[in-house]
């Protein structure tokens, strides 16, 4: 094996422990915070709005999937919706409106008040989702957003802004992937 590839190996792998340690001694708190906001919303019969683009709205599914399926344990389905899947939608919106409209007209028509709508934005730049959480804000909806450590400028429009403390996209997105998993874990124990 050539030397560049083990050092490749070993610098992405030392990379990744150290944005899961700035993670683990920043945002317990905050991952905490949104888990409860989900639990709360589910309990009433409300439910879960995931967007985000490319591999965000790889996660998005994901994320979905986990709730209206199941994480870890057989139980009932939980309310979530990705609003990544539907193409016919996603086109049309954005041949008639325009890119930035996909998800805020999805939410505008499918949000009911006290939904959460969960955007997914490594860089928290993403025309579409403050789009999309400006109209959520609007319909009464609560708003978890998932970013890398420049996404504060959508802070304004948060309940809960999970800020990964890192740039580097990949290493956001594994952390991305990580608290989605860990709130569809604390979502499922608490509601069980």
């Amino acid at each position: 094996m050539d030397i560049f590839v083990i050092s490749h190996i070993e610098n992405e792998l030392n990379g990744h422990n150290k944005v899961l340690k700035k993670t683990t001694d920043t945002l317990i708190p905050v991952i905490l915070q949104a888990a409860e906001l989900i639990i709360e919303t589910l309990e009433a019969g409300g439910k879960l709005l995931i967007l985000g683009n490319g591999g965000s709205a790889a996660d998005a599914q994901h994320m979905a999937a986990e709730f209206t399926g199941r994480y870890l344990k057989n139980r009932q389905a939980f309310r979530a919706i990705a609003l990544t899947t539907d193409t016919s939608a996603l086109t049309a919106i954005g041949n008639d409106f325009g890119y930035e409209y996909i998800f805020s007209r999805q939410v505008e028509a499918l949000a009911n008040p006290g939904d959460v709508v969960l955007g997914i934005s490594t860089s928290g730049k993403s025309l579409n989702v403050i789009k999309a959480f400006d109209v959520a804000k609007k319909y009464g909806c609560k708003i978890i957003a998932l970013t890398g450590q420049d996404g504060s400028q959508i802070l304004e429009y948060t309940d809960v802004l999970i800020n990964i403390p890192d740039n580097h996209t990949p290493r956001i997105q594994e952390m991305h992937i990580l608290v989605i998993h860990i709130l569809c874990g604390i979502v499922e124990d608490q509601i069980l």
